[in-house]
């Protein structure tokens, strides 16, 4: 990271990707091609976060949850993955992104799976920007997988701190975000991100998916940049970015 970085860009921004159906639903169009241009607004979004020397950019593609969705959004959803890996896997590549994919694959087609594993093997040597793809995941899956991995593999009750759960996440390879931004006008979490997000600074958009772009981007930035980040302490008086405990 150049040491010119401009002071208070977050290191890691996680984005619920929500309105995409709404997008569509405004101009008389199937939902299917909301998600279609869900997938465009993220590769507009995976540049700028490049641009801003943001290191790991996280998004909810599809939760657990949303296998209760009507059968051929779904099946519409895991083709339009598929497309999406052959259309943008080389440009990705090309841009330094390094993929990684975060949820139960179970669930998924074997094809599907060996979509995920070209995409994750043949960017794995990037650095510029990690993009992490959440799909079937949820914060508690998560929680619970970490949990069920300890225990197999042997961690004493006594040990098991939050570091040491931490280290069974499904992240745990990337810092925990600094900025979490939910698009659409929603304002939840819907089960993402958890364990991680404890101490996360939240903006929440009005802007569909679809349509967000750059200026939304610095616009949350420019919101983070503006919180007092304490993490459970208070600012000490006169000492520039200290704290101690409340």
């Amino acid at each position: 990271m150049s040491a010119d970085k401009k002071a208070g860009v977050p290191r890691h921004v996680a984005i619920v990707m929500d309105g995409n159906g709404r997008w569509a639903k405004k101009r008389f169009l199937p939902r299917f091609f909301g998600h279609k241009q869900g997938v465009d607004a993220l590769v507009r979004v995976v540049q700028a976060c490049i641009d801003r020397e943001i290191e790991y950019l996280t998004v909810f593609a599809f939760s657990s949850e949303n296998w209760k969705r009507p059968s051929d959004e779904v099946s519409g959803l895991m083709g339009l993955v598929l497309a999406a890996v052959s259309r943008y896997l080389a440009r990705m590549g090309a841009m330094g992104v390094r993929i990684r994919i975060v949820g139960d694959r179970e669930a998924v087609s074997d094809k599907l799976r060996a979509a995920w594993a070209e995409a994750e093997n043949s960017t794995a040597h990037n650095s510029k920007l990690t993009l992490n793809v959440a799909f079937n995941y949820g914060g508690r899956w998560d929680i619970v997988q970490a949990c069920r991995k300890a225990i197999e593999a042997g961690v004493p009750a006594q040990e098991l701190t939050e570091a040491k759960l931490s280290e069974y996440m499904a992240m745990s390879y990337a810092p925990d975000p600094d900025l979490f931004i939910r698009t659409g006008g929603e304002l939840r979490i819907s089960n993402f991100m958890l364990w991680q997000t404890a101490y996360t600074e939240f903006v929440f958009s009005d802007c569909l998916w679809p349509e967000f772009g750059e200026a939304q981007l610095d616009e949350a930035i420019a919101a983070f940049q503006a919180r007092d980040r304490r993490f459970g302490g208070v600012n000490v008086p006169g000492v520039a970015g200290a704290v101690q405990e409340a």
